[in-house]
């Protein structure tokens, strides 16, 4: 293989290496060409469709959901099962104790900020969204066609919901955000997803074969992320209505959407440091404020007990929800684990990138552990302290109001119809609200900066026009899909632009392998000598 003489490794924050030979620099901007082109025409291309002709939108985007689901579902989950172990693998091997950016680098941030950031980027809006639904709705209509009751039935729901919500997606995170720091601080290649594929491609990586892989990466991006706003935005709409009986409906989405993306390019502006980390840092104290008030009015001994209990809940039914063989519960399958993956899997690139510029100085053995377990374990505690709540509302007290939410699927009333039955409904309503519109404002921020940084060449310090760019036109998909069909057509854009991606994967934990493989024989030699 022709090998390309590396750049030297240096600080995320001052890292501007790029892809010399395509870079453009037209009226102030600085771009990476063909991915820069080919990616903002297609968008605004879609957008435009999709504005014009919502309800042929709507048709194809529906159509296209239920056949990646249907017959894709095989893909998906063997896809994630595989990713989970290949990161436990590497971190329990000898290259575990390898440090992103080399033995001299050091942390640019202590690790709460670190956990906070990766957090609120990754799932904020996600565990609003779904704390109290996921629970109530497999409580509801059990999954593997079970049939149980009582604590067997809770079991069974929340072992479902953290299924979908810890180890497997986070997994796909770490592969993604450890691969690009890897090749980045540790090999001197651009900050680009094209650069984790280089022990494949060769020098073909900066040609076409790298081009199609960041434009995929792009794609993926724009349409994770759409999906995750339009969950924010139709749930800050709901509980706007349910508040203070402000009309629900397209208008007011679009103006939710408008304001978020104004405030999300204010925090761009300010920068990484100074805008992201600040709100990063807020979120989860107003968060982990909720969620102690809901513990502490809550059965709390009881919701503290059941920790380990829907910990062991699942590990014990793992292997029946992660096996596609022989399954015959379609609408869990097909209508939550398979679009969870593709959902996840088009994050990635997103929340891989963001972590891979937060991440230097950690070692490869604590990025992994650290970016799976410190969420999952948030999010356990999450799920038990609503999602256990909200069941025991139902089953044991006989409050009927979130199951009909559920039962109606008014997903995005849960949350609030599950604070109105405890003390202070309306103080923890508009708390609610406010983490939904902050977790918003951090992911499309950090999403217009990645985004940027793929169709930059690399660079991290690109004309502000231009993330500004970036972030107006996250806001129009976001808007653009929910006239063009709802959550539906979200949906179906993250399970399309998933499995291209999904490949990409693959490739990336062969050349991960290979190159840290070659990183540990090059330590131990150095150390022999």
């Amino acid at each position: 293989m022709t090998q390309r003489k590396p750049l030297p490794a240096v600080s995320p924050y001052t890292h501007n290496h790029a892809i010399g030979d395509d870079n453009r620099t037209a009226f102030g901007l600085d771009f990476h060409h063909p991915v820069f082109l080919i990616s903002s025409v297609t968008i605004m291309l879609f957008i435009a469709f999709t504005l014009a002709l919502p309800d042929i939108a709507a048709s194809i985007f529906v159509t296209m959901r239920h056949w990646l689901t249907e017959n894709l579902d095989w893909f998906f989950m063997a896809s994630m099962n595989l990713v989970l172990l290949f990161c436990i693998l590497i971190a329990a091997s000898p290259a575990g104790q390898l440090k992103i950016g080399g033995e001299q680098a050091q942390p640019s941030f202590n690790r709460l900020s670190w956990i906070c950031m990766l957090f609120a980027a990754g799932i904020g809006i996600g565990i609003m969204f779904y704390g109290v639904l996921e629970p109530m709705n497999h409580a509801l209509t059990p999954p593997l066609n079970e049939i149980a009751s009582g604590d067997a039935l809770k079991r069974l729901a929340m072992a479902t919901s953290v299924y979908h919500w810890a180890f497997h997606p986070w997994a796909v995170y770490a592969l993604v955000g450890l691969a690009l720091a890897f090749f980045c601080y540790n090999r001197g290649l651009p900050l680009l997803i094209r650069s984790t594929c280089y022990p494949i491609f060769g020098d073909r990586t900066w040609g076409w074969p790298g081009h199609i892989v960041d434009i995929i990466a792009v794609f993926a991006t724009m349409f994770g992320l759409a999906t995750s706003l339009g969950y924010g935005a139709e749930q800050a709409a709901a509980g706007l209505h349910y508040l203070f009986d402000i009309p629900v409906g397209a208008f007011t989405n679009l103006i939710v959407v408008a304001a978020i993306t104004a405030i999300a390019l204010f925090s761009l502006i300010r920068g990484l440091d100074g805008g992201i980390r600040r709100l990063s840092e807020f979120n989860m104290g107003l968060a982990a404020t909720l969620g102690l008030f809901v513990l502490s009015v809550g059965p709390t001994m009881e919701i503290l007990s059941q920790l380990p209990i829907y910990a062991w809940s699942y590990v014990e039914y793992l292997p029946q929800l992660s096996s596609w063989v022989g399954r015959s519960d379609d609408y869990y399958m097909h209508g939550w684990t398979t679009f969870y993956w593709a959902w996840w899997i088009a994050f990635s690139p997103f929340v891989g990138m963001f972590i891979a510029r937060i991440s230097s100085g950690r070692t490869i053995r604590e990025f992994i552990i650290v970016t799976i377990l410190a969420p999952s374990l948030i999010f356990l505690l999450w799920m038990t302290i609503f999602g256990h709540s909200a069941m025991v509302q139902y089953f044991d007290q006989g409050i009927v109001t979130v199951a009909d939410s559920v039962k109606e699927f008014k997903a995005e009333l849960t949350l609030f119809v599950f604070l109105q039955e405890l003390p202070l409904a309306t103080l923890t309503s508009i708390i609610g609200i406010t983490l939904v519109l902050i977790f918003f404002v951090t992911s499309m921020d950090s999403g217009s900066l990645v985004i940027d940084t793929m169709t930059a060449g690399g660079k991290t310090d690109t004309p502000v026009i231009q993330r500004i760019f970036w972030c107006i036109a996250l806001g129009l998909v976001g808007i653009s899909l929910l006239l063009g069909g709802g959550l539906a057509s979200l949906q179906a854009l993250a399970l399309a632009t998933a499995f291209p991606f999904t490949i990409i994967l693959l490739m990336m934990m062969y050349s991960l392998y290979r190159s840290l493989r070659s990183a540990h024989l090059e330590a131990e030699e150095n150390i022999g000598l």
